[in-house]
């Protein structure tokens, strides 16, 4: 084979592997440290949660916010988890990564985590991995072992789905926000059993400098589901980003 025909075979790879890396959001992939700002990811298919930092974000930011309608908060009678489908089911539809074979969570778990470790003869079930938790700062060297020291938040948390409205919703739309990867981050467990069901007036990140990131993550999940905030909420929101 000439060199001339040795190059036109790597090229033709190289394109055919490019074109194969594109595009596919079936299946998240361990993508370390690299963590995306929310304005930069409105399907919530890129890892973590980077600060906004420019003042041009941060007025684009204000001006998201500020789109949210303003609503009351109900009551929390008749919540349950169950009423959101089944814990990471991989059923729901019209949501990246769903029907690939594997649950939401272990889903997340790859898209955010670093050093990305799956169980033997599974490219689905993570047992182990490192987390640089957006919430805390914290570092977590994280094993199956010891589950609960990282959990996945509902940015928009559910019972306060459910208060404002996603009571009235089918199970179909209640299920699709509780898998969708935009309401979803994989974060140390004593912050997300610290948040609760809380919006941001009650509750923010500890780190003050993703807490603007935050906030627009929380109403990207609100304008995309077309669920109100309450008014202390949405006064708070705006506030983290001016």
């Amino acid at each position: 084979m000439s060199t001339r025909d040795v190059f036109i075979v790597v090229l033709g790879a190289a394109v055919l592997f490019s074109l194969a890396s594109q595009g596919d959001t079936g299946s998240p992939k361990a993508q370390g440290a690299a963590r995306a700002a929310p304005l930069d990811n409105p399907d919530g298919v890129r890892p973590g949660l980077a600060p906004l930092g420019s003042a041009g974000d941060r007025g684009a930011a204000v001006r998201l916010i500020k789109k949210l309608r303003v609503g009351s908060m109900g009551t929390k009678a008749g919540y349950s988890r169950a009423r959101f489908g089944e814990n990471w089911a991989d059923t729901a539809k019209g949501v990246p990564y769903a029907r690939n074979g594997c649950g939401t969570r272990n889903d997340l778990l790859a898209r955010d985590g670093e050093n990305v470790r799956y169980r033997r003869g599974s490219d689905c079930v993570v047992v182990s991995m490192k987390l640089r938790d957006p919430y805390t700062g914290r570092v977590v060297q994280w094993s199956k072992k010891n589950s609960d020291e990282i959990q996945v938040d509902h940015v928009v948390p559910l019972s306060y789905e459910w208060r404002m409205g996603a009571s009235r919703w089918p199970m179909s739309k209640r299920m699709r926000i509780a898998n969708d990867p935009l309401n979803l981050l994989p974060v140390y467990g004593d912050a997300n059993e610290a948040k609760g069901g809380s919006g941001p007036a009650s509750w923010l990140p500890p780190v003050r400098r993703v807490r603007c990131a935050y906030v627009v993550r929380f109403a990207q999940v609100a304008l995309k589901y077309n669920l109100p905030v309450t008014r202390a909420d949405k006064a708070v929101m705006l506030a983290q980003c001016r």
